[in-house]
């Protein structure tokens, strides 16, 4: 089921990519480890895949530790694309490569220190709201910049792109103006001279409409996993 799902994913991905002439291998498949256990996500590097999720700092933990006994595979990339709360701070800087959900001074700053601690070069992601939904974390568009000025102070983060999640939405293709705007805020950024080349956006759902309107991260769980019991 593993290697079917996948396959399928990529496909989807080189399609939407092609359809508004990008090159697929632009585009990185975040597989979305949450809930997943070892066993499988072994089966998932086993497959090919290298770059994977998780949501919270405490469960991927022990996972991650396992894991790199398990595999001598030094190219897995482990990217944080849950909410990062102060106090995990420290343990977050340990265990991913990339951090996805830099949404305040506060926070950048406190990822700065525990990574200058352990000697390391933090690469981060700034998560954009765009949606009202108080659920939703991000820093609003009006504070973005001032925040993207700070981080680059920051000698010990090293600034990659943008991240956002829209709304649900039943219809994908209503999440399309909210991945539209996080590439229209990237270039804007561009402009005044910040170098963002990443864009986090896309889910199982709608990772094929945020690849036409330019992400180079999809983050998928479902569609490759299945639900979670």
């Amino acid at each position: 089921m593993l290697l079917e799902n996948t396959s399928k994913i990529f496909k989807k991905i080189s399609y939407a990519a092609m359809r508004v002439g990008r090159e697929p291998e632009d585009i990185k498949l975040v597989a979305v480890t949450k809930t997943i256990g070892v066993n499988t996500i072994y089966e998932a590097i086993e497959i090919g895949l290298r770059i994977f999720g998780e949501n919270r700092v405490q469960e991927s933990q022990k996972k991650i530790q396992d894991l790199k006994l398990k595999t001598q595979n030094s190219n897995i990339e482990w990217h944080l694309i849950g909410y990062l709360q102060k106090n995990k701070v420290k343990y977050a800087v340990q265990l991913f490569d990339l951090i996805h959900t830099v949404d305040s001074i506060e926070l950048a700053e406190e990822i700065n220190k525990h990574a200058e601690k352990i000697d390391k070069i933090q690469r981060i992601l700034v998560q954009v709201k765009l949606s009202e939904e108080e659920t939703k974390h991000g820093i609003s568009e009006d504070k973005l910049i001032q925040l993207l000025y700070k981080i680059r102070e920051l000698k010990n983060l090293s600034l990659e792109g943008l991240m956002t999640m829209p709304p649900f939405f039943d219809n994908p293709e209503s999440a399309r103006p909210y991945f539209k705007r996080l590439r229209e805020i990237r270039n804007e950024c561009e402009k005044i001279g910040f170098h963002l080349p990443e864009l986090s956006m896309g889910m199982s759902g709608d990772f094929e409409i945020a690849i036409e309107e330019g992400a180079t991260m999809v983050r998928i769980g479902t569609a490759i996993f299945g639900e979670r019991g």
